[in-house]
């Protein structure tokens, strides 16, 4: 338990150290995630981006001992003896770095944003409690404000944006690839919604180190996320946009309860393929419990 406490000290430093907004505020609808409405967020301030998180167990009913890849150099010759528990976080900012390009009248800002996601066999001391996988994912947005209404749902922004994600690691465990990702959100009081398409920027056949991660992983995903008083709950669909065998996807549900100040009880369920990139072709269901100190609203 000492050992536990230290480490969670020790993690929340970390985000603490991001600058003070990342904890002072909360976040909020779209519009003020991405300062659509205000425009006195000085440029290169570090503020909300995904959701901040300890899931302190983090069960799969399928732990992945032996990834596999349909590049043979990028599978693994031997079979790692994990728990099928383990310590999940998540850490997340962003920060604008250009505004106004379009001019005041249209606005258009550019934003750099980095997440970093890690899945930690904390509990596994037999083998000296490795990091399973650590999830790095830089990227580079431009975010447009839009004004259009629909059925009571008003449509904040859209964005396109160069996003990469990697594993970090060497052959045969190394996973990595380059997306273009476009983004269309909109909000209600309580709801907002983000519609988000990517395409693949393809490298040669002999440097894919996860091929067809699109069919697993997914061409699009759905956000949704609902804040009421205390309570904060969302969704987050993912699909191949393709039939048959490669008819695959994921879905993941977020709660969160306010229990002191900014401090919550985070419950997370994962259903399907890619719960990181190790895992991007390997399906499992996975129930994690912690705190967070970050949500989508």
């Amino acid at each position: 338990m000492k050992v536990f406490c230290s480490l969670f000290l020790f993690f929340f430093a970390i985000v603490c150290s991001f600058g003070q907004s990342l904890i002072q505020d909360p976040g909020g609808k779209l519009s003020q995630r991405w300062q659509i409405q205000d425009d006195t967020t000085k440029l290169f301030k570090i503020v909300p981006y995904k959701p901040v998180y300890f899931l302190v167990a983090n069960y799969t009913s399928n732990i992945n001992k032996q990834p596999t890849s349909s590049n043979p150099l990028n599978s693994a010759a031997q079979s790692y003896d994990y728990l099928d528990t383990e310590f999940k976080f998540q850490i997340s900012f962003k920060a604008r770095v250009a505004k106004n390009l379009f001019g005041n009248k249209l606005g258009g800002d550019l934003w750099a944003g980095y997440t970093q996601s890690s899945r930690w066999q904390l509990y596994s001391s037999d083998i000296s409690r490795p990091f399973r996988e650590t999830n790095y994912e830089p990227e580079v947005i431009f975010v447009l404000p839009v004004k259009y209404s629909f059925l009571g749902v008003k449509g904040v922004y859209t964005a396109i944006g160069i996003n990469h994600q990697s594993n970090g690691k060497a052959n045969p465990l190394s996973r990595s690839w380059n997306r273009v990702v476009a983004q269309i959100g909109w909000e209600s009081p309580s709801w907002s919604f983000v519609l988000s398409p990517w395409w693949r920027i393809q490298e040669e056949s002999i440097e894919d180190n996860n091929p067809n991660v699109e069919n697993y992983i997914g061409r699009a995903e759905l956000l949704s996320a609902y804040a009421k008083g205390r309570h904060n709950i969302s969704v987050l669909l993912r699909h191949s946009l393709r039939a048959g065998n490669n008819n695959k996807g994921s879905a993941k549900i977020d709660y969160a309860v306010r229990v002191f100040d900014l401090l919550e009880v985070h419950a997370q369920l994962f259903y399907g393929y890619g719960e990181s990139l190790i895992d991007y072709n390997h399906k499992q269901t996975t129930f994690g419990l912690g705190v967070s100190l970050l949500q989508w609203k």
